[in-house]
């Protein structure tokens, strides 16, 4: 019954579309081609004129956007116009614009380019409008808009397809006009700061200064594999040897790892670096732009994130990684002495650890764990063990630990900065180290860059460095519950019935859906059926529930598991962990209804407890294990329960 809906409505929309490619083939054959037209004088917006009705009263404006309704009343009509700053209504009369333009305007569709002129006035019901003139048809839309009173909801659509979510979501648009503004004043408060905007190099035959995998290509001209920048830090220390005192640079970099609400694989990372300061003084510096920031973008220091306040005028908390390890997890880490005391504490707190990994390594384990969710007020923790930072000066009175610091919010880092290390001798032996751990198959490691060594070599004053991850920023400033919500086109994994080059259905828009595809069974081996019955007195105490994916991540220190935050139809979120994320990513699960077995009693995963069971169907191809989550049709509500 689904299936023969879904037909109807794609048969209806190709109706649709097809009647709008001949009102495009009859403008053409009349010389009325609107792609023809080149430009169109705009004078003023929808909210500058609802702004300034007072003054524009009675006067002439034209204005030009996205037909986003029309209702059609004889001989005269309403139809409403969205630009960028918003919409507004017009009033559009036959006897204003004339017969032939009235017949033209009562052809035009919901999402054609129109430019408007008119009068400015107010309607007996007090909104404000425009008394059309003229309207001229600028752009034909070709496609359907969502419906308007359902908008565009899917996030898998949204996401793919940003384009009609800025039409179809203002709210979305608002996001990405706040991301412009928070970008412009971040640049406007470090250049008064005596800062210098640079650029550096994307494609590197080094990728340093930060733990992470890299994406790797070909330069085919010099028949040489480079990789794509994991940060900005080393060619920015190179311009501080230069003496560029004060450098810092916003750009994309790339990091070959895992998508979920927090992460995606390019993002946006700003990197600054100061001569002649210390960690200290980017602490300062990270107080300043935050509170200028806010302040410039939002009109307020104070912001509220999912329910939770967080005041920017306030000082931030400062405290060592081993003081807020013995404040939420009770270890007191100045009294473990050596590798085997850490490992016995971390098996003792069932973390899980690894051969290479040494006592600092254990203590950022255990900070990880137990502190990381409740730094939700703005805080800097401060002094990082040396194993974990490989190009920051040591503390000259304890050199197992660093001048380095991270920045939270929200339980989430914002940023990371250092006293950088500037001795030569100390970072060839750290580099030395971190290869080390490559060869131990640590594929996150540093390796040397001889290039860099150079410069610190010819000598560099002493650094204070940070680097801010602006996405999670405009994350915080703006609302966003995903880090795809502040992307404008987040990577996607793409969809197996589309045209790879383009991730676009590749069948014409016109035809009708192709047949079913034939799937081929004949390698696939599946378990046989139980031979023993099930009695029906157990499998009747299972409640089966249609469960919607309100979030997926991976699970940290974890390859398999994935959580899932789950709308189970109670109002409560329910926790399920599941050991599948070999077979799906987290970002394509968002949005899905599975079906969960929602009484099992809870069980502890990496510390988790996992509330029920997500079904799955299982089999083998070739010896290899395939799995396969069980979806069902979204109009399934949450809660709904399984007989």
């Amino acid at each position: 019954m689904a299936t023969q809906q879904n037909n109807g409505q794609e048969q209806d929309l190709n109706h649709l579309r097809k009647v709008r490619r001949e009102k495009l083939a009859e403008l053409q054959a009349n010389g009325q081609n609107p792609f023809e037209i080149t430009k169109y004088d705009v004078t003023h917006h929808s909210q500058e004129v609802k702004d300034n009705f007072d003054e524009l009263e009675g006067k002439h404006v034209v204005l030009a956007g996205r037909m986003m309704s029309k209702r059609v009343m004889g001989k005269a009509s309403f139809c409403n116009v969205q630009d960028l700053q918003g919409n507004i209504q017009s009033y559009v009369a036959r006897d204003s614009i004339g017969e032939e333009e009235y017949k033209a305007f009562k052809k035009m569709d919901i999402g054609d380019i129109v430019g408007l002129e008119g009068e400015v006035f107010k309607t007996k019901t007090g909104e404000i409008s425009i008394h059309a003139s003229a309207v001229k048809l600028l752009s034909k839309s070709l496609q359907i808009l969502p419906e308007k009173f359902h908008g565009l909801t899917n996030t898998d659509t949204r996401y793919r397809q940003r384009y009609v979510d800025l039409i179809m979501n203002p709210e979305v648009k608002d996001t990405f006009i706040k991301r412009s503004k928070i970008l412009t004043a971040i640049r406007k408060y470090l250049g008064n700061e005596g800062f210098m905007e640079v650029e550096t190099p994307m494609l590197v035959q080094n990728a340093g200064g930060a733990a992470a995998r890299p994406f790797e290509t070909h330069f085919n001209a010099l028949n040489e594999d480079l990789k794509l920048r994991i940060s900005l830090e080393l060619y920015l220390k190179r311009l501080i040897v230069g003496g560029l005192e004060r450098v810092y640079e916003i750009g994309r970099v790339f990091r070959n790892e895992g998508l979920d609400t927090r992460h995606n694989p390019e993002f946006t990372l700003m990197e600054l670096y100061q001569a002649y300061t210390d960690y200290h003084g980017m602490m300062d510096l990270t107080e300043n732009l935050y509170r200028f920031v806010a302040q410039e973008v939002l009109g307020t220091t104070q912001i509220v994130y999912k329910g939770i306040e967080m005041d920017l005028g306030k000082p931030f908390e400062r405290i060592t990684m081993v003081d807020a390890v013995k404040k939420y997890a009770g270890v007191d880490w100045n009294e473990v002495e050596t590798l085997e005391q850490a490992r016995e504490l971390a098996k003792a707190h069932n973390l899980e650890f690894e051969e290479r990994h040494k006592k600092g390594d254990i203590l950022n384990l255990f900070f990880e764990e137990y502190v990381e969710e409740h730094l939700l007020q703005p805080t800097f923790v401060m002094d990082h063990p040396v194993e974990i930072s490989p190009l920051t000066k040591k503390k000259p009175e304890n050199p197992d630990y660093v001048e380095r610091f991270e920045f939270f919010m929200n339980g989430w880092e914002m940023a990371n900065a250092y006293s950088e290390l500037n001795d030569p001798i100390d970072q060839r032996e750290r580099f030395k180290a971190q290869e080390e751990l490559l060869a131990q198959g640590d594929d996150e490691a540093n390796t040397t860059d001889e290039d860099f060594m150079n410069a610190l070599e010819i000598g560099m004053p002493p650094t204070g460095g940070i680097g801010f991850g602006i996405d999670r920023m405009c994350m915080l400033l703006t609302g966003a519950e995903a880090i795809r919500d502040v992307l404008l086109f987040p990577t996607m994994k793409t969809l197996n019935d589309v045209n790879k080059k383009n991730d676009v259905k590749s069948k014409a828009t016109e035809e009708v859906k192709a047949e079913p595809e034939k799937i081929d069974f004949s390698k696939v081996k599946i378990e046989p059926l139980f031979e023993e019955m099930v009695d029906f007195d157990t499998f009747s105490k299972s409640d089966f529930r249609a469960v919607k994916v309100k979030e997926c991540v991976a699970v940290p220190k974890s390859k398999k598991l994935l959580q899932f935050t789950l709308d189970d139809g109670t109002g409560t979120d329910r926790t399920i962990l599941s050991g599948i994320h070999s077979f799906y990513e987290p970002e394509e699960l968002v949005g899905k209804t599975l079906i969960a077995i929602t009484n099992l009693p809870p069980r502890a995963m990496m510390g988790i407890d996992s509330c029920g069971m997500l079904l799955s169907a299982i089999h083998e191809e070739e010896g290899e294990e395939k799995l396969h989550l069980l979806m069902v049709d979204d109009h399934i509500p949450a809660g709904a329960k399984l007989y």
